[in-house]
């Protein structure tokens, strides 16, 4: 079929060659998905410019995790569109950068026209019957994106004026390839705005809609957003009159598997706490089951307590989140440095249950690392001692003002651009 069409185009003017070309860029312009982009072209090519195999290859950039055992090399060809070989032996041709003419061509930026491949060091052998070669970049922005490869039965198939045609064909493929690249980014922009959306409605929907009420204390808890969705939580839950179960965690990765984690934490912490097990059986438990049911590369870190009003008390378990700060009527401060390993690495976890006795003035102040790793213009962060420090001075503000205090010393930190992750906080005073 390629060499009938060739046939046809020996006697073609340059004009008429330039007038197909223009209708081929008007057809294959019409579509915004790049394996039909590129199939069309395929099939148009023909009509233009004589061979008896051609493909269009695409650059690749790997990631870490897609390399091979010893392989340094970082950039390959993707076998986008291809005519006229067999498939065994395109599934065993694997070029690199600078291998072959493909190669060679991709990262000179430079056309190459071979009138004899058997007489070329550089020629990468994938079709038998080949005897001459003609290779053009297609370039976009300054960046080699692809290369068009034609190859020729005959010797000599190609000339100079068969280049300048492919050329000025394969800018217009780079312009249209750009066009739907930028395309399938948009969408993936709006897909990533909608999911982040989603998780963020979830994550509202989990948290709760009031502070708690408990005799002798006053508490508030506040979670302050980001653009994006982080796995910041803080959950309440009355057990008793005298008694509620409090929760902070932070949830890792972001977007909708955030929330749906977080999710998941909510449920089985609130299942375990109506059960009535104690804080470090239910943290033994709800890791059981998020290490069961989670990816291995995530995990929670969450501080679970259940405090008792009559005996101004706070069981707790904490499985790799922060250490709470504790501000006495003194105004001595310390982080309780106790607990165990995040929850869902590890299957067989142990857990303990610690207890702080609150004496009145007591300031108990949770909270999420955005708070301490919140950075200023100079890459400093905000870290313990600040916020320490930050504590102290609004020590005799209510709960909830206390909260708003320190997120306006987090933005005057970071010179009001905020943390670059949630902030969420978790105060408890004991009332003098």
């Amino acid at each position: 079929m390629a060499q009938a069409a060739s046939k046809e185009t020996v006697g073609l003017s340059v004009v008429d060659k330039l007038r197909m070309l223009l209708d081929i860029t008007k057809t294959i312009s019409r579509s915004l998905d790049l394996q039909e982009v590129l199939n069309l072209v395929m099939d148009t090519l023909d009509s233009l410019i004589p061979y008896d195999a051609a493909g269009i290859y695409l650059v690749k950039h790997l990631r870490p995790t897609d390399w091979q055992a010893g392989d340094e090399e970082t950039t390959v060809f993707h076998t986008e569109a291809v005519r006229g070989y067999d498939i065994a032996d395109m599934q065993e041709l694997h070029l690199k950068m600078g291998e072959g003419l493909i190669g060679h061509v991709a990262v000179s930026g430079r056309p190459f026209i071979s009138p004899d491949v058997r007489k070329e060091p550089r020629y990468v052998n994938a079709r038998a019957r080949t005897r001459s070669e003609m290779v053009a970049p297609i370039i976009s922005n300054e960046e080699v994106i692809g290369v068009f490869d034609l190859e020729s039965d005959e010797l000599n198939a190609y000339r100079n004026d068969d280049l300048e045609v492919l050329m000025l064909l394969a800018s217009q493929v780079a312009i249209i390839i750009e066009k739907v690249m930028l395309h399938e980014q948009l969408i993936e922009k709006q897909r990533l705005e909608t999911q982040l959306e989603v998780a963020r409605q979830v994550q509202l929907e989990l948290l709760p809609a009031r502070d708690p009420q408990l005799e002798g204390f006053d508490i508030s808890a506040y979670n302050f957003p980001t653009e994006e969705v982080s796995g910041d939580y803080y959950d309440w839950m009355r057990i008793y009159d005298d008694q509620i179960g409090i929760v902070i965690a932070d949830v890792s990765g972001k977007g909708v598997p955030a929330a749906l984690l977080m999710a998941f934490l909510r449920a089985s912490l609130r299942a375990a706490t109506h059960i009535g097990y104690a804080t470090n059986i239910s943290m033994a438990k709800v890791n059981y089951l998020l290490w069961e049911s989670i990816e291995r590369n995530q995990f929670v870190t969450a501080f679970y307590g259940i405090l008792d009003a009559q005996k101004s008390t706070l069981a707790y378990s904490n499985a790799g989140h922060n250490p709470p700060l504790l501000l006495n009527a003194a105004g001595t401060t310390k982080f309780i440095e106790k607990g165990e390993q995040p929850l869902g690495m590890f299957r067989d976890t142990r857990y303990h249950e610690y207890y702080l006795a609150f004496e009145p003035g007591d300031v108990l102040v949770l909270y999420t690392d955005g708070a301490t790793e919140a950075t200023n213009a100079s890459g400093e962060e905000f870290g313990p001692e600040r916020l320490a420090q930050a504590v102290k001075k609004l020590y005799d503000r209510p709960a909830r003002e206390l909260i708003a205090g320190l997120q306006l010393e987090i933005l005057e930190w970071t010179n009001n651009v905020g943390s670059h992750d949630d902030v969420t906080f978790f105060v408890i005073k004991a009332i003098k």
